[in-house]
Order: structure tokens, then C-alpha cells, then sequence
């Protein structure tokens, strides 16, 4: 007679569960890959206003015109603040607090939203254009580039936000929080990048 098979392989179904090669999930590795190839992107835009700025050596601004300082300044705040904000809603989520996790990506939402508002508010007022030279051509080239990353990155919080107030994520299961989180960590960096080499230096 055959061997009676065990039980637990008589109650099983599906495929087995997948077994990684490393503590980091094909997900959150994927994410780093594609931030990789964004490091990258901005990379090659950097280098343009190196060589602009300093083996070309046009002066940074241009006279006559002005960086709006003081506004890029409270836009960093409010970008740093949302990183904050970002980072509180996933231990929430992790210690099972569904509503922390609700009020912390809806906050990271607006006040990211509020960051590309006042950005779209200063290229309207600004005062020079892509036409002007080779300052405001990198200017709005570096600037514009993170714009569309903050863009990228406020769409996939709105997805997560409303999956998080349809109920979709506990302790247990929150893994599109945390890749939210890590896109939306990235974002903050090169804008604090952006601002220190752009603005302030």
C-alpha cells in the first residue's frame, strides 16, 4: 500500500509560499532600483549646471535676475515636515492604529500638494524663462524635474490614501505604505539637494 501523505499537504492549495533569497522583498527592491535609475536621471541634470555654472562660469543668478529664497525656504519645511508625516503613518499602521495611518498620509498629501501649488505660484511670478539663458533654462530644468517627482509621488499617496480609508492595510499587511514612504523619503532628499544647490550655494 502507498504511504498515506501528511496532512498538511492534503489541506494545502495554491502554490507554495515564495522563499527570498534575502531579507528585503522583490517589492521594496524593486523601489530601490527604480530610485537608482532616478539618482541617475538627476545625476546627468546636475551635471549640466556644474558645467554651467562653473566650468562655463555664469553667474548664478544671472543679473538682473532673483531666486525667490525665503519661498523656496518654507516649501523645504513643509517637504521636511511631510517626510514626518509620511514616516508617523507607517508605525502607525504597524501597532495596528488605522486612523494614525489615515491622518498621516491625508497630512502628507495636502502639505505635499501645498509644496507643488506654491512651486507652480513661483514659476508664474518669477520674472524669466527657459528663453533668458543658460540660468534659468538649468534652473527650471532641476526644479521642474523634482516638480514631476513630487507629482509622481502625490498620486501614489492619494492611491494609498484612499485604500487606507477603504480599509486596505493593517498591521500585518501595509507593505504599500512602506513603498509610498520610501518614493516619498527620496523626493524629500532631492528637493533638500535641489534647495542647497540651487538656491543657497
Amino acid at each position: 500500500m502507498a504511504a498515506h501523505a501528511p496532512a498538511e499537504h492534503l489541506d494545502h492549495h495554491g502554490p507554495p509560499a515564495p522563499h527570498y533569497s534575502s531579507r528585503v522583498t522583490p517589492g521594496t527592491l524593486g523601489m530601490f532600483l527604480f530610485i537608482g535609475s532616478e539618482i541617475m536621471l538627476f545625476g546627468a541634470f546636475f551635471t549640466a549646471y556644474f558645467f554651467v555654472r562653473v566650468a562655463a562660469g555664469t553667474p548664478w543668478p544671472t543679473p538682473p535676475f532673483q531666486l525667490p529664497v525665503y519661498v523656496a525656504f518654507i516649501n523645504t519645511c513643509i517637504l521636511v515636515t511631510s517626510s514626518a508625516t509620511v514616516h508617523w503613518s507607517l508605525q502607525a499602521i504597524k501597532k495596528g492604529n488605522v486612523w494614525g495611518l489615515r491622518a498621516g498620509l491625508l497630512l502628507t498629501f495636502l502639505m505635499g500638494l501645498t509644496f507643488l501649488i506654491s512651486q507652480v505660484a513661483e514659476y508664474l511670478r518669477i520674472g524669466f524663462n527657459t528663453g533668458d539663458g543658460a540660468f534659468p533654462t538649468i534652473f527650471f530644468c532641476l526644479t521642474g524635474l523634482h516638480g514631476a517627482h513630487v507629482f509622481v509621488g502625490l498620486s501614489i499617496l492619494l492611491f494609498m490614501t484612499i485604500r487606507a480609508f477603504r480599509g486596505h492595510f493593517s498591521a500585518e499587511h501595509h507593505h504599500g505604505v512602506e513603498l509610498a514612504g520610501i518614493y516619498w523619503h527620496f523626493v524629500d532628499v532631492m528637493w533638500i539637494i535641489v534647495y542647497l544647490t540651487v538656491y543657497i550655494l
